[in-house]
């Protein structure tokens, strides 16, 4: 503890804090903060701009200067092997069907839920036990919140254009894509799926020529509920699509990721086709493995529910 406590005394002394609080204050994103106070987001954010001030600690003190992707390997395998122990400790985390992950690249398709922090836990196990990097793309106005860049880039979350995607899958690498995006994680109810329209994921599968991997987690829902579904929050949002509603969690409720069966590249299908069978895919994991309604108190449960255990 003196050890940690005069390493924390000598970053507090040092320049790199004052460096990296310049990109964090700013007098917008200060009165946000204020209006999320009373919500678990304002500790999403301390976590995270923990982590990205160590990063630009990390940087600096190894004087890095030019991007260079295996700088960051080693800060990676560290925040994916924290990821995979608070998801083991806190919500007994598993992922069902790591055997229908591909060799090559593909396009991770996931249920949004008030976060997203299955699929978080699913890119940290994947990334811990095979090494393959998940890239995500993240809502822009996520991307644009000040002193967070430095973690987005070092773990792979931008608000990727569809070209850039592309360019990823053709490197090799998956691409985590939520069609429900922010409106899914707002205003789903019973775990619907919101896509509406949206087919960019299929097509960005369909120009580079991958397959698309359906994924479910069961009691997602249950981990984080959001309160303030309203007609008002809803015009609200589909005007400014910038709002967030006020959440409340985490629950350390059982969760349970299921990997589905790739959807395999098909070049008779169209983008539209191929988005409703990814749908009908999501739907079937979901109908199978998720109790609807969705109960917090039965969801913790599980986590003692000899029977799951046993299957």
């Amino acid at each position: 503890m003196s050890w940690f406590s005069q390493i924390l005394e000598n970053w507090i002394s040092s320049p790199y804090l004052e460096e990296y609080l310049t990109s964090v204050v700013h007098p917008l994103w200060l009165l946000k903060l204020l209006i999320l106070l009373y919500s678990p987001v304002i500790a999403i954010l301390l976590f995270l701009w923990a982590f990205s001030f160590v990063l630009h600690i990390y940087k600096k003190m190894n004087n890095q200067q030019e991007s260079d992707s295996n700088f960051w390997e080693k800060p990676r395998k560290r925040m994916a092997l924290v990821s995979d122990i608070v998801g083991k400790i806190w919500f007994g985390y598993e992922v069902i069907g790591m055997e229908h992950i591909p060799k090559g690249p593909g396009v991770i398709v996931y249920y949004h839920a008030v976060t997203a922090i299955d699929y978080s836990l699913l890119v940290a196990k994947l990334f811990k036990e095979t090494q393959r990097k998940c890239y995500s793309v993240i809502d822009h106005a996520i991307y644009q919140v000040p002193g967070l860049n430095i973690f987005f880039d070092t773990v792979g979350l931008k608000d990727f254009s569809k070209a850039e995607c592309v360019e990823i899958l053709k490197n090799g690498h998956f691409i985590g894509i939520s069609p429900g995006g922010s409106r899914e994680a707002n205003f789903s109810n019973d775990y619907s799926l919101m896509w509406g329209k949206r087919t960019g994921f299929a097509q960005i599968a369909l120009e580079a020529k991958v397959p698309i991997i359906p994924m479910f987690t069961q009691n997602v829902r249950e981990a984080f509920r959001n309160i303030g579904r309203t007609r008002l929050t809803r015009w609200l949002y589909e005007k400014t699509r910038l709002l967030y509603l006020p959440i409340y969690g985490p629950f350390p409720v059982k969760m349970r990721t299921y990997i589905g069966e790739p959807i395999p590249y098909d070049p008779n299908i169209t983008a539209a086709e191929l988005a409703e069978k990814t749908k009908t895919a999501m739907e079937n994991l979901r109908d199978k493995y998720q109790k609807r309604p969705g109960n917090i108190l039965r969801a913790l449960s599980e986590r003692f529910d000899k029977h799951y255990k046993a299957n």
